[in-house]
């Protein structure tokens, strides 16, 4: 057996025993346990659904608009659990980093599976809220999982640069807590494009849809719900450059991310 086939092995020994561990720390010591993954966004969408959609009337006329905003508020979810975890990652392994030599990518990696369990879990509830919500399952689902790789890989790309940059900045864990609350409400989560459309115009809608987690979110709830019910960026743009943006910034953040990460790994033992 070759020697990089044992490391192969070895590090995804590691990275499962990684997972494991995460996941099973997190819900140490509670009542509830693993339950709490999938109410807690249950219970931010039960808020948000009162306030925003019962009471202000977001979504007014959108059918199936409940679905849309629980699938809006998971993946938000998972978008800022895998980054802020994948940030602290390193930092919060740094014992192990300093005892044993190997590819520190594996820790960060290990954080964003961590979510993309939950991202999982959170889905069948998802489902199961279309079922009884009447959506109709159409063959636009099966692209589903293609969406929510892009947006994994995404997630993953930012938490290698921000994992770096936490070693030898710690207020960026501050910049990245303000720069999320912007981006949540920047981004058509609790409320429909169709309602910024008709208050600020065309141009508003593609304003915010020059963001990658918003055209990302709008497609995945247009596989999941139907394309009749939700804009997406083809029904904004006609120019295929700002069709292709967003998917640039995205390609773009892996890979400068990623060179980033590997240029910095090496002052990793002596920082933490």
């Amino acid at each position: 057996m070759k020697l990089s086939n044992i490391m192969s092995r070895q590090n995804r020994i590691l990275l499962r025993e990684l997972v494991v561990t995460d996941f099973k720390l997190r819900y140490q010591g509670s009542v509830l346990g693993y339950v709490w993954s999938l109410l807690k966004p249950l219970m931010l969408f039960a808020i948000m659904f009162v306030v925003f959609v019962h009471f202000l009337r977001f979504g007014a006329g959108v059918p199936h608009f409940a679905v849309s905003l629980l699938l809006g508020i998971i993946l938000w979810s998972f978008f800022t659990e895998s980054t802020t975890q994948g940030m602290q990652a390193i930092v919060g392994r740094g014992d192990l980093i300093r005892k044993i030599n190997f590819p520190k990518y594996i820790i960060v990696i290990s954080g964003t599976i961590s979510a993309l369990i939950n991202l999982v879990l959170n889905l069948i509830v998802v489902f199961v809220f279309m079922l009884f919500d009447g959506v109709h399952f159409t063959w636009s689902l099966l692209l589903f999982p293609v969406t929510l790789f892009v947006i994994y890989s995404f997630s993953l790309g930012i938490a290698f640069f921000l994992a770096a940059a936490y070693v030898k900045y710690r207020d960026i864990s501050h910049l990245w807590e303000v720069f999320l609350q912007g981006l949540f409400y920047a981004t058509p989560i609790i409320y429909p494009l169709q309602m910024v459309v008709s208050i600020g115009g065309q141009f508003a809608a593609q304003l915010l849809m020059l963001s990658p987690i918003a055209v990302l979110f709008q497609l995945a709830r247009a596989q999941v719900v139907g394309h009749e019910h939700t804009i997406t960026a083809d029904q904004l743009f006609s120019n295929p450059i700002y069709l292709a943006l967003p998917y640039v910034i995205v390609a773009g953040t892996i890979v400068l991310a990623t060179v980033y990460f590997r240029k910095s790994q090496k002052y990793f033992a002596e920082r933490v």
